[in-house]
């Protein structure tokens, strides 16, 4: 008879909880109506027709991008300055970049694509694209940082640092539109007139992706931030063995 230890156990159960199964329910939900809403129901532009449906996407993209690279810094802060719970708020905040990251990525092709029908090419260096990429790159740079060498301590206050100087880009790229003249548009629902001029189907439609994206972000990032504290432990553990061996060692 086989006896299954609490170690053996936990293995087996992964990162789900309650929780997390409830989200990411939620989400999925969320998506096929995203789907259904912005392909389906929702009308063409009077001037974009179609086009315009890429919106469904590209705005709750970048939406999540801002938002992810904001937990990032604020799991930098709260691991620089905080006492307790420091390697934890690291690691959200590098679970958090690495899916600003995916989404950010989404929001440039998104762009570039919806760029090729209404400009006619897929890029401009364009104020707002300039300082989007630069964005992106400068996260990529963050990411590359958490995976250079050094102690786990060390590698966890040099993102930190970056994590914290990179998200100052975010007020640059969302107020480029108005400090250069850019090709891009100002911001249709959240501009300074506080003019919608949304259809309230496709207004609505935005909506839905937004909650969409968010809930999918959310998921990810419970998920996430578990794996990489499994792998911490895992790499404690290790050294742990490590160094028990090499005490035995010694005292033969």
């Amino acid at each position: 008879m086989t006896t299954i230890t609490p170690t053996t156990k936990s293995s087996h159960r992964g990162t789900g909880t309650t929780a997390t199964r409830v989200i990411g329910l939620l989400a999925t939900v969320m998506c096929a109506w995203l789907v259904v809403f912005g392909l389906i129901l929702s009308p063409a532009d009077r001037d974009q027709g179609d086009a315009v449906r890429i919106m469904y996407v590209h705005v709750p993209s970048v939406w999540l991008a801002y938002l992810a690279f904001i937990v990032t810094a604020a799991g930098s802060a709260i691991h620089l300055f905080g006492r307790r719970h420091s390697l934890q708020a690291d690691r959200v905040a590098g679970a958090s970049a690495e899916i600003g990251v995916v989404f950010m990525g989404v929001t440039l092709v998104s762009g570039m694509l919806w760029g090729r029908i209404t400009w006619g090419v897929y890029w401009q260096w364009d104020a707002r694209l300039t300082t989007t990429a630069l964005l992106f790159v400068s996260y990529i740079g963050y990411l590359a940082v958490r995976n250079l060498d050094g102690t786990r301590e060390q590698l966890a206050r040099r993102s930190a640092i970056v994590g914290l100087l990179a998200v100052l880009e975010i007020p640059l790229v969302h107020w480029s539109v108005k400090l250069w003249r850019s090709l891009h548009q100002e911001a249709t629902v959240l501009g300074t007139d506080l003019d919608v001029s949304l259809d309230g189907l496709m207004l609505f439609s935005l909506f839905v992706g937004v909650v969409a994206f968010t809930l999918v972000f959310v998921w990810l990032l419970l998920h996430r931030a578990r794996t990489m504290a499994v792998v911490d432990l895992a790499a404690q553990r290790r050294l742990d063995d490590a160094l028990i061996a090499r005490r035995r060692e010694g005292g033969n």
